[in-house]
């Protein structure tokens, strides 16, 4: 098993900026590059969506169209961390924010059903 954990999350206001961090740890992790990473988002009463992935590399990345622009991910190999910086940040972008892991070998992808380690999610509010 995988563990992940999210941290960063809080509340900001519209326009402001979040940096969230994701920490990969455990027994079976391996070689934590052998893992393409993403984020996704779940705001109340909705389902849980894709909002950026990173290849294992970290030479390639995946967006959303709503956060294109706004948002960037990016890793670190060496500390086995995943990071999300959230720019002009707006109202909608509230959600509890999860960083996932599909298993080794799977491609990046925006599908939350081929991920399958989870973390536990930071909270995110954008609020004035």
């Amino acid at each position: 098993q995988v563990q992940l954990v999210e941290s960063g999350g809080g509340l900001v206001q519209p326009g402001g900026s979040l940096r969230l961090s994701c920490a990969a740890s455990g027994r079976t992790l391996g070689t934590f590059s052998s893992y393409n990473m993403g984020w996704f988002r779940q705001a109340p009463g909705k389902e849980r969506e894709f909002v950026a992935a990173v290849t294992w590399s970290g030479g390639s990345t995946l967006y959303a169209d709503s956060v294109k622009g706004r948002f960037t991910i990016s890793r670190d190999n060496d500390k086995n961390m995943v990071y999300l910086q959230m720019n002009d940040l707006k109202p909608e972008d509230t959600a509890v924010y999860y960083c996932a892991a599909p298993p080794p070998g799977v491609v990046v992808t925006n599908k939350v059903y081929e991920y399958t380690n989870w973390g536990q999610g930071t909270q995110v509010t954008v609020s004035s």
